[in-house]
Formats: C-alpha cells, structure tokens, sequence
C-alpha cells in the first residue's frame, strides 16, 4: 500500500519576529497572482519549546475580558504563540496568496486539556490545502501544540484570498436563524486594535489607526477577528476537553458597541449586523 510523502520540517529555536515578516508580506503581495493550481508551500515549522511569555499574556488576559489570575492558558492564546509561524509561511514567496488583504474567515479549536501557563510546548504550524472559494482562493492553516507525547491542542484556520473567479455569480445568501439572546454591550474603544496588536504581537495596519486602515479600503481601524472570538470565550467560557467553532461575519469598525449574545453552546457578536457566530462543544456532557 502506497505511503503519504513526509512533510519536510523546519525546527526553529525561537519564534520569528512578525514585524519584518509583515513587511515582507506587504512587498510581496502586489507580485502574487492566485488562481487556479496555486499550491501552498510544504512545510511544517516547528519551535520545540515555545512558552508564554507572562507579561504578554496578561495584558492578553486583560484586553479579551480573561480571568488574570488563571493557572491555564486562556482557550484561544496557542494561536497567538503559532501566529509567527504562520505568518513566517505566508509571508514566504512561494506561498502563492498576497497576504495584504488576507481574510480570516473562520478557526476551529481542539482542546484535549487545560494548559498549564509555565510548561513548555512543542508548537507547529503548516498549511494543509489551498482550495478554490467562490470568492477567491481559500488556504487552511494548522497549528498544534505538543505537551510531551499529547497534542493538547489544535486549530485550522481558513484565510480567504479575494480575486476573480468563475464561479457563478450571486450564490445563494446563507439562511440567517433567529438571534441569540442578548447577554452583555461592549463599549469598544478605537485603540482596542492598538492594544490587543501590543498584547498578540498581530500589529497589521488595518487594526491600528484609521489613516492605516483607510489605506485597505475600512473607514475606520477594525477589531482583530480573534479578538472578537477571544472576548466572547472570555465570557462565554471555554476550559478543559472542549471544541469551539467560530466565523468571522463583518468587520467591527472602532469604535463601536457591540452585543455580545448567547443560547447553549451557541454564541455571536452583533450590531447593525452580524460579526461573528461560534459554538462551544464539550467533550463530555456538552
């Protein structure tokens, strides 16, 4: 029986600075052309002992509404130890998608259990398939966290390269079910982007200030997508053996308020419209 190819795999021995990773992207991005046959680099990076970093994490704690003085890793932070990673990928120029304008449309997480704040963990990011999209070209990201011999933890995130496509137009808008109940407004600050940029390390322009923003076509900065999904976890809660599912609906333009809505597993984020639906599952009983 035939076997799988290896991925071939870089070992790391520290995380890439995003700063020039951004800047690379943003060079490279007016180069790249994706359509049909693109494929993604095949590579998995791997950093063999990644570690919060206390001071990050609690101003992260802080600016998503986490409880400060957790012994466990909030749900959603092992994405922002894998974000270098991922970003050193995209921003490669073999990775065929510009990453100026790159859209997150969606994260899944698997949590196997909590994860202690001090250990160290064998941290990997790869990008599994490029597909095509109705509205583009859509990549899947995989990031996963090792405690010893354990995946604790696992993401697939999917980026959604916008440009033309044959695909029909006007595909069938997507069936809108009743709102959840509200539970709690937020009041959201315009430098939230600036603050949540300083705690992830994620400072792309269109986060921080409106004149940056203006650049990308937003009329104003808007919140980072994972914060979004992190504030409504913070509330939520989302802790041990648990999956979420979250996707990213409209851009929160800052500032704003936001209602923060919730029935059951389910959850979303509105104003006007719809920002962002997700779900939390419990592994057992949920």
């Amino acid at each position: 029986m035939p076997t799988m190819p290896t991925m071939p795999t870089i070992t790391l021995t520290a995380a890439p600075s995003l700063p020039p990773l951004l800047a690379r992207g943003a060079l490279l991005s007016p180069l790249k052309r994706p359509g049909p046959g693109a494929e993604a680099p095949a590579t998995r990076l791997v950093l063999p002992a990644a570690r919060a970093d206390r001071t990050r994490l609690a101003a992260y704690r802080e600016v998503c509404g986490f409880a400060p003085d957790s012994a466990a890793l909030p749900v959603t932070y092992p994405h922002v130890l894998g974000f270098p990673l991922a970003m050193r990928i995209m921003a490669e120029r073999r990775f065929p998608l510009p990453l100026l304008g790159l859209v997150h449309t969606s994260i899944t997480v698997t949590q196997g259990h909590d994860l202690p704040v001090d250990e160290a963990y064998e941290l990997s990011v790869h990008v599994k398939e490029l597909a095509p999209h109705r509205r583009g070209t859509q990549a899947t990201v995989v990031t996963e966290l090792r405690a010893g011999d354990t995946r604790a933890w696992t993401s697939t995130s999917t980026y959604l390269a916008r440009h033309r496509t044959d695909a029909p137009a006007g595909a069938a808008a997507e069936e809108r079910p009743e709102p959840l109940p509200a539970v709690a407004e937020w009041k959201l600050p315009g430098d939230l982007g600036r603050r949540y940029g300083a705690a992830s390390g994620d400072r792309n322009p269109i986060h921080l200030h409106p004149l940056t923003a203006r650049l990308f076509g937003f009329p104003r900065a808007i919140a980072h997508g994972m914060w979004t999904v992190a504030r409504c976890l913070a509330a939520h809660g989302a802790e041990g053996e648990v999956q979420v599912r979250a996707a990213f609906k409209a851009p929160v333009l800052l500032p704003t308020t936001v209602t923060y809505a919730s029935r059951g597993p389910a959850f979303e984020l509105r104003s006007a419209r719809t920002h962002l639906t997700g779900e939390v599952l419990r592994a057992r009983g949920g």
